[in-house]
């Protein structure tokens, strides 16, 4: 029996991409918005804009209330100890840049850095450039044949030099969830800063910051059915308190004269500038419709979407699989076949899915790849489309072997 969603029709997007005939499975890249989020971002743009927090006019007002808001419902989300915990930026890459350079001035020549092999390159080349600017050592955590962090190297390396641990929640080319709670232990052993790359993770599951216990996690409000230009930056009030800033003008400033100035304190000192009004107030508005469903129904859902997608990558000769993922996505490469090849095959049928290194370069080196495929779900996928993506793949697969 054919798997349905029954949050599909409350996305414009996909109704409006299976009416062209397109089969979207490119999820974990973007996803699609829902009604809801639609009406919150033509709401605000229709009834009058105005720049929030510096204007005492009624426009502004409500601009700023509406956007502060969406602060309290982000803080909600991740459990964070307050709204001022959470920071506004463009989405999960400028948030670890922020940190990157936020940071910088804790971090002695010497000193080490750790992430995994499986970093994305936003928390990956940060750190890299970090390195090189202060003269520290970046360590690189190996991976287990599933695909998760090996805690066993993972002990060994992390040590009395680590200062800073910057690790996934879940990986955008493996699918797997990483073993977080060992690996922040073994970090906060050590004193060192922890920054969890949630883009991936934040989508499926709640994750409670105050449980988690790492000092930082990040996270983007467009593939969390939100609109794009928005991130999260979610930092413990003390780790906040040591971050230098790193962008300057409006907004941000406490006191400035021409040769000297004082800075704000989290969040609005790291908020320097206009900020994306309209498409915070509309992240709001996609936490507000994501609380309002049945949560264990979307994790049903999903585990069966992803089950049926597995069984159906693993069946086919020569296909193989990158690990062994969990949830939400699969990578595969086929033996004789290019990546790139297949995709356009694929795409010429109507599939939209990811070739290539996904962002993730050194990762696919040493899995001696030049790129692979990935299939990623979002909840409103079913059981159609992956009727339509094996059959097409069927089809690619008997023109290129």
């Amino acid at each position: 029996m054919s798997l349905t969603s029954p949050w599909r029709a409350d996305f414009p997007g996909i109704l409006a991409l299976a009416a062209e005939g397109q089969t979207y499975l490119d999820s974990a890249a973007t996803a699609q918005k829902p009604q809801a989020v639609l009406d919150a971002l033509l709401g605000y743009l229709a009834s009058g804009v105005a720049n929030v927090h510096r204007a005492q006019h009624l426009p502004g007002e409500r601009a700023t209330r509406a956007f502060e808001a969406t602060r309290g419902k982000a803080a909600q989300w991740l459990n964070a100890a307050g709204n001022g915990e959470i920071i506004f930026t463009r989405g999960t890459t400028e948030s670890l840049n922020l940190l990157a350079y936020g940071l910088e001035h804790l971090l002695q020549p010497g000193e080490q850095i750790v992430i995994s092999e499986l970093e994305h390159h936003a928390n990956l080349l940060p750190w890299q450039q970090l390195a090189k600017r202060r003269g520290l050592e970046l360590l690189v955590l190996p991976l287990d044949d599933t695909g998760s962090v090996d805690l066993q190297q993972a002990a060994r390396l992390i040590g009395p030099r680590t200062r800073l641990l910057a690790v996934s929640q879940l990986s955008n080319v493996l699918g797997r969830w990483q073993p977080l709670n060992e690996l922040l232990a073994l970090a906060r052993t050590q004193g060192a800063i922890t920054v969890v790359d949630g883009a991936q993770g934040a989508v499926h599951g709640r994750h409670d910051m105050q449980a988690l216990g790492c000092d930082f996690y990040v996270c983007s409000s467009h593939k969390l059915y939100g609109p794009d230009g928005v991130g999260l930056l979610y930092g413990r009030s003390a780790a906040l308190a040591r971050l230098q800033h790193w962008q300057f003008g409006g907004e941000m400033v406490l006191d400035a004269d021409y040769h000297e100035a004082r800075f704000l304190p989290a969040p609005l000192g790291f908020e320097a500038g206009t900020p994306a009004v309209s498409a915070v107030i509309a992240l709001g508005a996609a936490l507000d419709w994501l609380n309002g469903q049945d949560h264990a129904a979307v994790i049903q859902h999903e585990a069966a979407l992803h089950a049926e997608l597995l069984a159906g990558l693993q069946a086919r000769d020569g296909v193989r699989l990158l690990g062994q993922p969990q949830l939400a996505l699969a990578s595969f490469c086929v033996d004789g076949v290019h990546n790139a090849d297949l995709a356009h095959l694929l795409s010429e049928q109507g599939i939209a899915v990811r070739a290539g290194h996904h962002c993730a370069m050194p990762l696919m080196k040493g899995l001696g790849l030049s790129g692979a495929i990935r299939v990623s779900l979002g909840l409103y996928n079913n059981g159609e489309d992956l009727q339509r993506f094996f059959s097409a793949l069927d089809n690619a697969l008997e023109l290129l072997r």
